[in-house]
């Protein structure tokens, strides 16, 4: 039997080297895939409310001022 492949939306070494660049010294692989897994949730959470407040304007397309508006509002969070 052949090996079962994860596949990740969000690729895994990008968001060790955030981590990286925020200081730590090392990364347990573990914290990699938790943060990925709290980032993908948090993205896809946004991109709901992003794709609501594009219907209530009337309009079929997301804009970056929808999301940036939802960023803002996710920040006092």
């Amino acid at each position: 039997m052949g090996q079962i492949r994860k596949t990740h939306i969000i690729p895994r070494a990008p968001i060790a080297r955030i981590l990286l660049s925020a200081g730590a010294k090392r990364v347990s692989n573990d914290a990699v895939e938790e943060l990925a897994r709290v980032i993908q949730s948090i993205a896809e959470e946004l991109s709901q409310q992003a794709v609501d407040v594009a219907k209530h304007a009337g309009r079929k397309t997301v804009t970056d001022e929808d999301i940036k508006v939802l960023l803002e509002r996710f920040k006092r969070f």
